[in-house]
């Protein structure tokens, strides 16, 4: 069998730290197995320093990014409730939809696609909401948005109104502390920054979420309570709910042993730099950036596709001359923009600069 190897720098997957590689192809253990346990926990002990949290219930989910998104609608939503949610790019709208499944009555706060999350608008949409939420780092159009802000300015409106944020493409690449920003449940993708391949959702939910969950969500396999019954263990010990993905869990333990090693204030920096040599390059092709000046991922990068230049074909000859990937636009920006991820092991300079020539021997552009 033939093995194909890319150079992943679209917006997710990314090409995985080797670390990850190495703790996927461990030997298999039984997900009951004690040994596996001790990675489980350490797994779990692991996010919860990424993500700046002591919330107990944090684990990884089995599924991708997505299932995090389920999971956090399914056990905090009752029908009639009102959720706020911030929309500036895909995940926002797929927020939505996704709550209004569960019942709940949406109130959207639309902003321009690009642009960060306005916190005064988001709170004026609705006085008492059971649930604000927003995407922390949009990966659809490289915008951060200030969740601290938008936590403090929920708190102290409501002590009831929970936070949830989507922060699939910022665990991993920046440094988080849900805790002091007051983010009550929060979703993530192992397959960014993270440095794993996908099928794992790192999901971290608070003490005050827990005391206004659903006690029976309509989805069995995402209650938290049974979930959490496995992964916590209770007073009769740890009581079975599914096969988890131990080699999963295995690989992510190992990236985030890495991550913790390296130190996540020195892997943030990594990205920042990385990132902004990309963008710096970028324009000196004479390219514009999408995102707002000064809210900028440095994981994903967004690029304005110019108005002469086919992006399919830019994009395929990426792959087929150099066996680089790059995403495209998302929504109505699908073929007026590239997504340019430099995430987890690719979080480096000379990722940016291998991709900064090879765009501009395609598009016949020296960088000045």
């Amino acid at each position: 069998m033939a093995f194909i190897e890319r150079t992943l720098l679209g917006p997710g997957p990314s090409n995985p730290y080797p670390e990850a590689t190495a703790g996927l192809a461990a030997p298999l253990l039984g997900h009951l197995d004690p040994e596996f346990i001790g990675i489980l926990e350490r797994t779990c002990e692991r996010l919860r320093s990424l993500w700046g949290t002591a919330n107990p219930l944090t684990l990884p989910l089995s599924g991708t990014g997505s299932i995090g998104m389920e999971a956090a609608f399914a056990n905090t939503v009752r029908p009639g409730d009102v959720v706020v949610v911030a929309v500036n790019g895909l995940f926002g709208v797929r927020m939505c939809d996704v709550a209004a499944r569960y019942g709940a009555e949406v109130v959207r706060v639309d902003h321009e696609w690009g642009r960060p999350v306005d916190v005064e608008r988001v709170l004026a949409a609705h006085p008492s909401p059971a649930i604000v939420a927003a995407v922390h780092a949009e990966t659809s159009t490289g915008v951060r948005s200030d969740i601290g802000a938008l936590g403090a300015a929920v708190r102290a409106r409501s002590d009831r109104t929970l936070l949830l944020a989507d922060c699939v493409t910022s665990l991993g690449g920046m440094v988080m502390d849900a805790d002091s920003w007051g983010v009550d449940i929060a979703y993530s993708g192992t397959q960014k920054c993270l440095g794993v391949a996908p099928g794992l959702a790192p999901f971290t939910f608070s003490e005050r979420a827990w005391e206004r969950r659903v006690a029976a969500p309509p989805v069995w396999y995402l209650d938290l309570d049974l979930l959490g019954a496995y992964v916590r263990g209770g007073a009769g010990g740890r009581a079975y709910h599914h096969t988890a993905p131990v080699a999963l869990i295995a690989s992510l333990d190992a990236a985030l042993g890495r991550i913790c090693d390296e130190g996540i204030d020195a892997v943030a920096e990594r990205h920042r730099a990385a990132g902004a040599r990309l963008q710096e390059g970028v324009q000196e092709l004479g390219l514009e950036l999408f995102a707002a000046e000064g809210h900028r991922l440095p994981q994903l990068t967004s690029v304005r596709v110019p108005d002469d230049v086919d992006s399919a074909k830019v994009r395929e000859q990426l792959l087929s001359d150099y066996g680089i990937e790059i995403g495209a636009g998302a929504g109505a920006y699908a073929a007026s923009v590239w997504r340019i991820g430099l995430m987890g092991a690719n979080a480096r300079l000379d990722r940016a600069e291998l991709l900064l020539a090879a765009l501009g021997r395609i598009l016949g552009r020296s960088r000045v």
